[in-house]
């Protein structure tokens, strides 16, 4: 089963509960809610306040929070509090990525680890035991609206054949056509923004890419 995910990125920040809820009653499983802190990417996005907010007015509505910070232990208990289904923090940061997983594991949530497109599969090998995704970035993290790179698609491959059966997600440049080709690869989540925010028929392309895995 294909998970579609909206990226909160790419709303309308004086509409995002309209974009919410229309993207909710266009089938998108689960909201993906991209925090930058200006130092591990150069872009500032968001805090946990908008994580309060969503729970508040979308309840049931799964929060997979992807933290793109130096130093993202210092609110995960915060984000957590706050609404987060699922927290994914990325390979390339200074401090310990597995006592990090471990804990966000400890707290009864889905934890998951990031990879930059400079960096390879290999690289988290001994960290897919701790993880239940793995976020494989499919353009360089800190904006929105970026173009698809496909040569990322080796790397969902290299994960499979390690033998990691966990939620493989990719994020960035995701519409109709390129889900197909990180599907074929291995891909079981897309992360979509721009290309679902802006359709006219927002239904129609939740549809085509959750078939992608019949």
């Amino acid at each position: 089963m294909i998970e579609i995910l909206s990226s909160i990125l790419a709303s309308d920040v004086l509409n995002m509960g309209a974009d919410v809820r229309r993207m909710q009653e266009a089938g998108v499983d689960s909201l993906h809610v991209d925090i930058m802190d200006a130092h591990f990417v150069p872009n500032l996005s968001f805090g946990p306040a908008v994580s309060a907010a969503l729970k508040k007015e979308f309840p049931c509505y799964h929060q997979d929070v992807h933290l793109m910070m130096d130093h993202p232990e210092n609110y995960i208990d915060t984000f957590i509090a706050n609404g987060a289904g699922a927290v994914t923090i990325h390979a390339e940061i200074p401090g310990n990525v597995q006592e990090i997983l471990g804990h966000i594991r400890e707290k009864g949530i889905k934890a998951g680890v990031s990879v930059k497109p400079g960096t390879d599969a290999e690289a988290i090998r001994d960290l897919l035991p701790l993880c239940d995704l793995v976020l494989v970035m499919t353009v360089e993290p800190g904006f929105g609206g970026q173009k698809f790179m496909p040569d990322m698609m080796p790397k969902i491959r290299a994960l499979r054949e390690m033998g990691y059966q966990g939620q493989i997600m990719v994020d960035g440049g995701i519409n109709a056509e390129t889900a197909k080709e990180a599907v074929a690869a291995g891909a079981d989540a897309l992360v979509m923004g721009t290309a679902l925010l802006k359709a006219e028929d927002p239904a129609a392309v939740v549809k085509a890419c959750k078939a992608l895995g019949d």
